[in-house]
């Protein structure tokens, strides 16, 4: 996909090879554009390309759709990426409750933080009740009007705002499939898809929510958020989740986000005496539709499943249950593969997914480990030819 061109047909290693040639021209449009704030209607077009998941290729929902700019636009936003980034790092404005589009941060190390955010909990004998939120397509209902009013609050000039407005403006795209397109649709709200300056935007653009949450731990990765506090007993966090999510849901109007409030859940984590103790171990927190958030014993965040003990024991089980088949496939055609080429399957296929985040459940008791040792077992087994 990263060599597809967008709706100019330019692809970027065209821009590359030809930069010795080019670049004063290029240099003279951006500057102009960041001077009069204006981008060009052509730049502000994306080309949609659905691609495939799995499932019924017939159906809508199957498909991800893949958004394609023009890549003189993509050059165009890198320059007021890099400036707007070292903007908000100089003045230290990004919450540090937000991992996602971070430098030096990684979906690994936002489930470290919380993970031992709920282990330091349970060490206290502490119950740790999380509220997993769910934003219904989060990037493509920012609202235009508090964006910029956000942006104007953390300290951006009337000059810049102008460009933002005619960067977020006027915006249209079109499918494109097999050869054919459909007409352009305008674009009314959201940060651009496939932009460079698309995650900053959002991510500026919640950066206030960890403000809301005072008496609990607020963190984010994108729009993946969890928040989640320590109390002794559990009518006392219950109470305290109760607020925050209240506060929340009200953050969540003022800023005309959506919540899914099916797909937003709790969980209670706890040691397994400290939960056996209790007669319900759930949690009980109130949505303002008067509903009930669903409490979970089993739940998968930024990749890893989770469980109220954090044993990881699910989480291990789920891997090793995907790495069978594939074990299996590679034992029966070990015959017919080169010693090399049984390297390179396991190091691209099997290790990848047993390394995943190791850092994280190294910490699983040594018995939960018993089936996924094996899957190991069974890939050096195969690499090096010889009989487990």
């Amino acid at each position: 996909m990263k060599y597809q061109s967008g709706p100019d047909q330019i692809p970027a290693m065209l821009l590359k090879i030809s930069a010795p040639a080019i670049a004063n021209p290029v240099a003279t449009l951006i500057n102009e554009s960041l001077a009069t704030g204006y981008i060009p209607k052509l730049w502000k077009t994306a080309r949609v390309v659905p691609i495939h998941k799995s499932g019924d290729s017939t159906l809508v929902s199957n498909y991800r759709p893949i958004s394609l700019l023009p890549v003189m636009s993509k050059v165009l936003e890198k320059c007021v990426y890099t400036q707007l980034r070292d903007y908000y790092q100089y003045w230290n404005y990004l919450t540090p409750d937000q991992s996602g589009f971070c430098p030096n941060h990684s979906t690994t190390t936002a489930f470290l933080k919380v993970c031992n955010d709920i282990q330091a909990g349970m060490e206290q004998g502490n119950l740790t009740g999380a509220i997993f939120l769910d934003f219904a397509k989060a990037f493509d209902t920012v609202d235009h009007g508090i964006l910029f009013e956000k942006l104007k609050n953390s300290g951006i000039g009337d000059r810049m705002l102008t460009w933002f407005q005619s960067y977020v403006s006027d915006r249209s795209q079109y499918v494109s499939i097999s050869g054919s397109s459909s007409l352009p649709l305008p674009v009314t709200c959201g940060v651009p898809q496939g932009s460079i300056l698309g995650p900053l935007l959002f991510t500026i653009f919640i950066n206030d929510l960890s403000n809301i949450c005072k008496a609990s731990t607020v963190h984010m990765y994108a729009d993946d958020t969890v928040i989640y506090t320590s109390k002794p007993d559990l009518p006392q966090l219950e109470a305290v989740l109760q607020d925050q999510f209240t506060e929340v849901e009200k953050w969540i109007k003022h800023n005309k986000l959506f919540l899914n409030t099916d797909k937003t859940v709790t969980m209670l984590f706890g040691t397994a005496p400290k939960l056996h103790k209790l007669q319900n171990p759930h949690l009980c927190v109130g949505t303002k539709s008067n509903g009930t958030l669903t409490t979970v014993t089993s739940l998968k965040y930024l990749g890893m499943w989770l469980d109220p003990n954090l044993s990881f024991g699910p989480h291990i089980e789920k891997l090793s249950f995907k790495l069978y088949p594939k074990l299996g496939a590679l034992y029966r055609n070990k015959s017919c593969l080169s010693p090399a080429v049984r390297k390179q399957i396991v190091q691209q296929m099997l290790m990848p997914a047993i390394e995943y985040r190791d850092v994280v459940y190294a910490a699983a008791r040594k018995h939960t480990f018993r089936n996924l040792l094996h899957c190991i077992t069974h890939s050096v087994a195969t690499h090096y030819n010889v009989t487990t």
